[in-house]
């Protein structure tokens, strides 16, 4: 073992001064297993980081929380099918029925009042300051029960302010940023589609996935009472529940919210759900089944550089065999064996590579490092590990032939070589 462990270092330091030797040549022969193991650095980590701060965002609304709309919750690619377009929207009445459910402990609605009546951008305005870009919703005072927020300062309005339809509200983080830059907003007023109400509440900011511009900013937000909201727009469309299970009871909590939706919007026995339901591990599995996709892609491309840098392997390993005949007989004739031979040209193939792969791996992580300054990255322990196998993988597999043409020649022809 001691033997075998001595002529592996041996075979080991040769492959390196061989490396030194021929710097250029070395790298450029191996320039595709960088391309290939920076690749798969750098598409891992943006799939792993966005992955996780999804994970993080989608489960802070709650892992009991149900959600609830016409359309499918989550991820939409493409456009809608006419079939969802032509669906009735939920209403007020649906979720008092959910909130009624055995299983279910809280059940909300949500009136997007952003647009009014006739489609048309209600405006927010204070102290000079308009924007059309606040996302404007009524709910009920039982949606800090749910549990997916927190009151930095002042309040959320009572059931009595809601039923008596006081214009009150409460703002989130990016709306105190724009509106109210100097000074505590809770007790000021704010215009709100030509409106007066007072500010009673600031939630605390939210961490977003990717940032936010506008209405798509979950943090430039504003909520008020749910009839008031239902006063500014009385069609009552564009409504959004919110159900939380009671604990540990979430599978049961989905079955009765299904069966309960089914019988009020009088879905046939034997037709689909005319309507939407997801949970935090719905929407993170459809993610992942998206960013598979992309790894698949990922390792398609990576391969194609792996297996160009293989080529470029065999290549050059079948040229130093050319290079280096009268070497072989050399050794041969001191009594070098087969196996020597074998073990001398495939470590030398699995070190060139391997330094290739290494190579690449620098260039993930500074590349990560790069990409994690504007989007959530990084690198998650079996990228590297599988680089670095893969590039000293191609290494062994392309550099066989070579090394066992080499294993094979004739000492007493090699030596005669010129």
């Amino acid at each position: 073992m001691k033997l075998l462990r001595s002529d592996i270092y041996e075979n080991l330091k040769m492959a390196l001064q061989t490396l030194r030797t021929n710097k250029l040549r070395s790298f450029l022969t191996v320039v595709g297993v960088v391309i290939g193991v920076w690749t798969v650095m750098a598409i891992a980590s943006i799939i792993s980081g966005i992955d996780e701060a999804l994970k993080k965002e989608i489960e802070s609304f709650g892992t009991r929380s149900i959600f609830l709309s016409k359309y499918q919750p989550g991820i939409q690619i493409g456009r809608r099918s006419r079939e969802e377009r032509m669906r009735k929207e939920m209403t007020y009445d649906d979720a008092m029925a959910i909130a009624l459910l055995p299983a279910v402990e809280v059940s909300v609605p949500f009136l997007d009042i952003s647009n009014n009546f006739f489609g048309q951008k209600l405006k927010v305005s204070t102290e000079g300051k308009t924007s059309e870009a606040v996302r404007l919703e009524g709910t009920l005072p039982d949606f800090m029960r749910a549990g997916t927020e927190v009151l930095s300062d002042g309040r959320f309005f009572t059931q009595f302010e809601n039923d008596t339809k006081q214009n009150v509200c409460v703002i989130r983080g990016r709306v105190v940023e724009d509106f109210f830059p100097e000074g505590a907003p809770v007790g000021k007023a704010i215009d709100i589609g030509g409106t007066e109400f007072h500010v009673i509440g600031v939630l605390e900011k939210r961490e977003q996935l990717l940032g936010g511009d506008g209405s798509n900013d979950i943090n430039n937000g504003i909520y008020i009472p749910f009839n008031v909201a239902r006063k500014l727009k009385p069609n009552e469309d564009d409504i959004f529940i919110l159900a939380v299970a009671r604990p540990n009871m979430i599978e049961e909590a989905k079955d009765q919210i299904v069966d309960l939706l089914r019988v009020r919007r009088q879905v046939p026995f034997s037709a689909p759900n005319n309507f939407g339901m997801a949970t935090a591990d719905s929407i993170i599995d459809q993610f992942r089944s998206i960013t598979a996709g992309v790894a698949i892609a990922m390792v398609a491309i990576s391969s194609v550089g792996l297996m160009v840098g293989g080529i470029g392997v065999m290549n050059i390993m079948l040229v130093s065999v050319t290079e280096r005949t009268r070497e072989i007989g050399v050794r041969k004739a001191i009594g070098a064996r087969r196996k020597d031979i074998l073990w001398q040209f495939l470590i030398e193939a699995m070190t060139l590579t391997g330094v290739g792969g290494l190579v690449g791996l620098a260039l993930g992580w500074g590349t990560t490092f790069l990409i994690s300054l504007f989007i959530p990255s990084y690198v998650p322990l079996w990228a590297p590990i599988a680089g670095f196998v893969a590039s000293v993988g191609i290494g062994m597999i392309f550099g066989l032939w070579p090394a066992w043409k080499a294993a094979r020649l004739d000492p007493i022809e090699s030596l005669r070589y010129e």
